[in-house]
């Protein structure tokens, strides 16, 4: 069955997958329901913990923000247009949603449909996603960018420092160029939206006690999407090509894993672990993604990561173009010990 998948031509896969991206609004408000309602109430019960006392809410951050993860799978379902049948529903919502993820909707969904046309093509990187370098690039560089490139890579700027940076900071400016008014107006109708959130909460609850609860269910929130996102593409088996080499549909079922995460996690991550698929038809809403692999079980021999199995992603850092694969530095040394 796994050398059918692999044969199957982009447009076969088209015609398999058409069927799975009807959406449905009963569904989508019933997703929306059980996220942001459960978010309002840990985001209400971190506040009452205050009074007990900070670890108490720091143990409360932890559900909190799962949810935050959740309303971005929403949102992220919003700018493929996979939530809503109306995709001007789908815009608003997303919108909406932005706010509390502190991510200007829009500019996103445009730098992220840049990621989805041309994730694993080595030409066009640099669209939402995490920066890498071929072995060659990387030797090419002077020592000064040898290091900068090393630091930016490193797993405390990676997923401690970068997540919060990219979310609490990097959002606040558009992506796009100034000659185009969309990313700015979005970015900062995003902004505005924020500090009006930020102000009636501090009105409700004060400014220490916002800091005090917003602070920790954004960090964690963000750290856990870049991580997400991270071994997505940033795996051992993943795929990059050269320009004349790439074919989207190929790129798709092996330069995005299929992060097979326990069914509660994959649950809190809006099943956004079924990457490869999602990537094949980003129409498909996250609720029926289980439903693909369900009915397509060889799809689940490819690029398939565990929990435990992801951990071995981290010091992976360059695309070796000769041996196909991604490794870390000290593995990019050793080859080149080892063809001396």
């Amino acid at each position: 069955m796994g050398d059918v998948c692999l044969l199957t031509s982009d447009k076969v896969w088209g015609r398999r997958l058409a069927a799975y991206r009807a959406t449905s609004n009963g569904r989508a408000y019933v997703e929306l329901s059980i996220t942001l309602l459960p978010f309002i109430a840990l985001y209400g019960a971190m506040w009452w913990s205050l009074s007990i006392g900070y670890w108490l809410t720091l143990i409360l951050a932890l559900p909190t923000a799962a949810m935050l993860v959740r309303l971005f799978a929403i949102q992220h379902d919003c700018g493929h247009g996979a939530f809503l049948k109306s995709k001007k529903s789908n815009d608003w919502l997303g919108r909406a949603i932005g706010i509390l993820t502190f991510t200007p909707y829009d500019d996103w969904r445009r730098e992220h449909a840049l990621h989805h046309a041309g994730s694993g093509n080595l030409a066009r990187r640099g669209f939402g996603d995490i920066n890498t370098l071929t072995v060659g690039e990387y030797m090419a560089l002077s020592k000064p960018r040898k290091f900068q490139y090393w630091l930016y890579r490193h797993p405390i700027v990676l997923f401690a420092i970068g997540p919060s940076w990219q979310f609490l900071l990097r959002h606040r400016w558009p992506t796009g160029r100034a000659k185009n008014l969309m990313p700015f107006l979005s970015t900062h109708s995003t902004n505005i939206g924020i500090a009006v959130y930020s102000v009636l909460m501090i009105w409700w609850m004060g400014w220490q006690a916002f800091l005090m609860v917003q602070l920790p269910v954004t960090i964690l929130a963000a750290t856990t999407g870049v991580w997400l996102f991270y071994v997505q593409h940033q795996f051992d088996e993943t795929l990059w090509q050269q320009d004349t080499d790439w074919q989207r549909e190929h790129a798709a079922l092996h330069g995005s894993s299929y992060y097979d995460l326990p069914q509660p996690l994959m649950w809190l991550t809006g099943n956004i672990g079924i990457h490869h698929v999602h990537h094949i038809s980003s129409q498909i809403p996250f609720h029926v993604l289980p439903k693909v692999v369900k009915d397509y079980p060889e799809l689940k021999t490819i690029g398939r990561l565990t929990l435990w199995e992801s951990i071995r992603c981290i010091p992976l850092t360059l695309w070796d173009e000769e041996r196909n694969m991604l490794v870390s530095f000290r593995q990019r040394r050793k080859f080149a010990m080892a063809s001396v």
